[in-house]
């Protein structure tokens, strides 16, 4: 990994972890790691540099939890981020768009009417559209963060999902491609029913 490489991809890992410290709840840095993908140790490592930066504030809540709240300067470099990330985001959108809609094609000429997407994050809203053009139907939509809904379509959990038989499982969230993959094989899902993007952010920006 050459060294804009590595700088990019830590300022796309500040900038997931700026956006999801913005909504202030209390939080372990456990539950941090497995929302963005982000090994623990990582997190910590981030978490320390982003409070002597005078990026966020820490405040302690029960079980071990902890509030950690964007300062005025936190807001202001998760903007500058956001808006130096918007560039990769455009190369990011066109190879997803394009990858997912070659799959949901080739599923087609299959024989696949319906799939379920894994991993919810701004990414798979770009597969729905891919999704959508190749004519085949969203069936369930899983992620280890349920309780919410896409396109009007409940989250659900991925015990819950892969005992729906909703077809193929398409992996829809770039940063937990891995992490997801691992979950859905130890819930049982063969490797041929799992399909999951080929390439990762870092190799992107390459």
């Amino acid at each position: 990994m050459n060294d804009k490489t590595k700088n990019d991809s830590d300022a796309f890992r500040a900038l997931l972890l700026l956006s999801e410290l913005e909504k202030g709840e209390p939080i372990s840095q456990r539950e941090i790691a497995s929302r963005l993908g982000i090994a623990l140790g990582l997190v910590n490592s981030y978490l320390k540099a982003l409070v002597n930066r005078g990026y966020v504030q820490v405040k302690a809540c029960p079980r071990k939890r902890y509030a950690y709240l964007l300062t005025p300067k936190g807001f202001a470099e998760k903007s500058h981020l956001a808006y130096r990330h918007l560039s990769n985001f455009h190369r990011l959108y066109r190879i997803t768009r394009q990858d997912s809609l070659t799959l949901f094609r080739s599923l087609r000429q299959q024989g696949v009417e319906r799939v379920a997407f894994c991993g919810l994050d701004d990414l798979t809203e770009i597969a729905y559209l891919s999704l959508r053009e190749a004519g085949l139907e969203l069936a369930a939509v899983m992620d280890d963060q349920e309780g919410s809904s896409f396109i009007g379509i409940p989250v659900v959990s991925l015990e819950e999902g892969v005992g729906a038989d909703s077809g193929p499982i398409v992996i829809t969230s770039l940063p937990r491609a891995s992490q997801l993959k691992a979950a859905l094989q130890e819930l049982g899902v063969a490797e041929q029913e799992i399909y999951a993007p080929s390439y990762s952010y870092e190799e992107i920006l390459r």
